[in-house]
């Protein structure tokens, strides 16, 4: 999938790229420096899932819909970053496709803003998925 490639190739100090389909949790695609058990892999899936639509974070979407008077299917949470003790892991939802999430493993040296910065404009490029 070339957003995978795109992401690997332009993100400062990636070292691994995804992407997750929401609708069934099951990984596209995926570039990785290193090679990974399959079903680490398929954990990534389902942990990226948990994260962006789980029980309770659809809970916590709804409860703000609610409050808010907003009637849209749309999610709220559209990236997530999480550190890990020498990584860097970064979600982004797909602004045309929510159903699309691009999952973007770095060092944990990267400078953040650039990660953001990059991965964004590379996701913007590939639009609908």
């Amino acid at each position: 999938m070339m957003l995978v490639k795109n992401l690997r190739q332009e993100v400062p100090e990636c070292l691994a790229a995804g992407v997750v389909d929401m609708a069934t949790g099951m990984l596209l695609s995926v570039d990785t420096v290193d090679s990974h058990p399959p079903e680490v892999l398929d954990l990534l899936a389902a942990a990226t899932l948990d994260l962006f639509q789980g029980r309770t974070v659809v809970m916590i979407e709804d409860v703000f819909k609610e409050r808010r008077g907003v009637t849209s299917d749309q999610h709220y949470f559209q990236e997530v970053l999480v550190n890990s003790e020498n990584l860097t892991h970064l979600f982004l939802r797909n602004t045309v496709n929510e159903d699309v999430v691009a999952v973007v493993v770095c060092r944990r040296s990267v400078n953040v803003g650039m990660l953001f910065a990059q991965a964004r404009r590379v996701m913007k490029e590939h639009g609908e998925l």
